[in-house]
């Protein structure tokens, strides 16, 4: 045991010495030429700082780096500005096959703050956009929050607005029938007519919320005139016609077309027709004055427009004034066009009305017949003086000398009468319009019934 104790104390004395040698003896030295180092520079900054020369020097380099740090805090307060981005689109990203989202704008705007050149940085770089993640929101009304995607950190932005509320609805699927419009048809070459359109499909599918749905009216393709290449007769097909929902108010609602566009085959036709021209005068000469004769620059003219008015229409009426005329004189006539009528060969044409003395002539026994009577009734005159009128036919001598019996047509207008007894007035018109006819009977009885 003592031999233990022996060896015990000489090797704590061993470890003693080496701790001394190695790391105390080395680190008190090390320390008393700190110290010693420290009394020397001290004793130096003292005798170089009792010097007015090197306070100056030291005075100006602290105030050199004080002006400098101001000078960077000021520029970079200074250097703060704002720039709105107007109108920049919002994505909104949700599951569109299932869902319509409304209440969320298309566009907003976004102010950024910072440096000039962050700001300018800011509005090379590419950057996602606006947008705001609907994704796993049910049906019903959620407020949201809208994101700006932007690289730089160095910028503050603000959005306009920031967050909205937005209405989920489950999309809602459902077949309507295609008809369509034609557009800016005006623009058509006048004497062309569209005479049949017909679309490559006459079904659709409309999506949206089911409220939506209920208001739709009509689908219908746009065909724009404006959209046909060199219009002319014959066969054209037209593609990428857009396709529009209307309520019953005509007003477009906001739903999913499917598909988007048609195309149709559009059939283009210049239904034309060569016409007498009738010169018809309108109102009464001055006393004893009678219409010789009437001269026109055009006997005929060439009428355009669509097939129905083409079919109907058997002559072109050009009225002229000649209430109170007492002398010849020539008339520049802008001609009409008759409803259904696009164009006309001519637009203008003369006419040279000569006058003459009025003289009169009687043509007795002139048979009334009737107009306008409703098919499922009849009519009977009263009595023998009912049935026929005498006509008083005032015009120029040569005139006169050429109407017959024949030329004259006296009638009743029975339009609006029904059964009962009636008493009518006589109307008279003559083939020759220079000439003016009158009944000397104004008005005969009749009596309507039922067949």
């Amino acid at each position: 045991m003592k031999k233990i104790g022996r060896m015990l104390i000489k090797i704590i004395k061993s470890i003693g010495l080496f701790f001394d040698k190695y790391l105390i003896n080395p680190l008190t030295k090390l320390i008393l030429r700190i110290m010693e180092f420290v009394k020397n520079f001290v004793k130096s900054f003292d005798r170089i700082s009792s010097k007015k020369s090197t306070l100056l020097i030291v005075s100006l380099v602290l105030a050199f780096l004080t002006f400098i740090f101001i000078d960077r805090e000021s520029n970079v307060m200074i250097d703060q500005y704002a720039e709105i981005l107007y109108s920049q689109p919002v994505t909104a990203v949700y599951n569109e096959e299932l869902y319509v989202v409304e209440g969320l704008p298309k566009n907003v705007d976004i102010t950024l703050i910072g440096q000039r050149r962050h700001i300018f940085l800011a509005k090379q770089a590419p950057s996602k956009g606006v947008s705001v993640d609907l994704t796993g929101l049910k049906p019903g009304n959620h407020k949201v929050t809208l994101k700006y995607s932007q690289r730089l950190r160095s910028l503050d932005y603000k959005l306009d607005p920031s967050q909205v509320t937005v209405t989920i609805y489950e999309k809602i699927s459902e077949n309507r029938t295609l008809t369509y419009d034609i557009l800016h048809q005006e623009n058509l070459d006048s004497k062309l007519y569209i005479s049949n359109v017909e679309i490559d499909r006459s079904d659709i599918i409309i999506k949206g919320a089911q409220y939506k749905l209920d208001k739709v009216a009509s689908v219908k393709a746009l065909l724009d005139v404006n959209n046909i290449p060199n219009p002319k007769a014959g066969d054209i097909v037209v593609k990428d016609i857009p396709l529009v929902a209307y309520d019953t108010d005509g007003k477009i609602l906001d739903v999913e077309i499917v598909p988007k566009t048609v195309s149709a085959n559009v059939t283009i036709t210049s239904p034309s027709k060569e016409v007498p021209v009738k010169i018809v005068p309108v109102g009464n000469l001055a006393f004893g004055k009678s219409i010789k004769s009437m001269e026109s620059s055009l006997s005929k003219i060439t009428v355009y427009g669509t097939q129905e008015a083409i079919d109907n229409i058997e002559q072109l009426e050009v009225e002229i004034d000649v209430k109170g005329l007492d002398k010849d004189k020539d008339y520049n006539v802008t001609l009409k066009k008759p409803n259904g009528i696009t164009e006309l060969s001519s637009k203008t044409m003369t006419v040279k009305v000569l006058l003459d003395n009025s003289s009169s002539k009687e043509f007795e026994n002139i048979s009334i017949t009737t107009e306008n009577l409703d098919s499922n009734l009849k009519v009977q005159a009263l009595s023998e003086e009912d049935r026929q009128v005498t006509v008083v036919v005032k015009g120029s001598e040569d005139a006169l000398n050429n109407v017959q019996a024949s030329d004259i047509t006296a009638f009743v207008d029975l339009k609006n009468y029904g059964v009962g007894e009636h008493e009518v007035e006589v109307k008279v018109t003559g083939n020759d319009l220079k000439l003016s006819y009158s009944s000397k009977t104004k008005k005969i009885k009749v009596r309507i019934s039922e067949k």
